[in-house]
């Protein structure tokens, strides 16, 4: 069973005219949850690496017609890589991805580069995989090393979220230097 992203974006307290990075963006799930808080004069960005799903994800975006959410194609372990401009997010959510970034240091770089001061993260990763679903174990990604990294980036540990017995979450905060 997946998280619930409808459930978990409300923890990051998203208000009309929010501006939010969805990184490794997929199917969207995050995205849309994202676009329904931030409302017609915010905006949602869905940036995904794989041309297939983002293809996907813009045809569901212009069926459904959904104008706060704009489909990117970027590379989220690299700075730079979003092509988003710096310090203009509120939120950045980080969900099922870490686990598969080459260069984790590198995607919480980007991360912090276009997060506002005070913007936060949605962490959401795997605890165990079910079904041939998640990631092999030793690919697991343990919610201490997890913080670990990002304190290390800067991040401040905000809150604990409930999610579901395959995933934990966590709410960082960026604050500049």
């Amino acid at each position: 069973m997946f998280s619930n992203p409808e459930q978990n974006v409300l923890k990051l307290g998203l208000r009309e005219g929010m501006r939010v990075a969805d990184f490794g963006a997929g199917t969207g799930a995050y995205s849309f949850a994202a676009g329904r808080h931030v409302g017609h004069t915010g905006h949602v960005y869905a940036i995904e690496v794989q041309k297939g799903l983002l293809k996907k994800l813009e045809s569901e975006i212009k069926e459904l017609n959904v104008l706060n959410v704009e489909c990117i194609w970027g590379d989220i372990e690299k700075v730079g890589g979003t092509k988003i401009a710096d310090h203009s997010m509120d939120a950045v959510i980080i969900a099922n991805v870490l686990f598969q970034a080459e260069d984790k240091m590198g995607l919480l770089d980007e991360a912090k580069r276009i997060l506002k001061k005070d913007g936060k993260i949605l962490f959401i990763e795997w605890i165990s995989s079910f079904n041939g679903m998640g990631p092999s174990s030793e690919n697991i990604i343990e919610e201490r090393m997890a913080t670990d990294l990002f304190i290390k980036r800067g991040f401040k540990l905000s809150e604990n979220i409930t999610t579901n017995e395959h995933h934990y979450g966590i709410i960082f905060i960026h604050k500049h230097e």
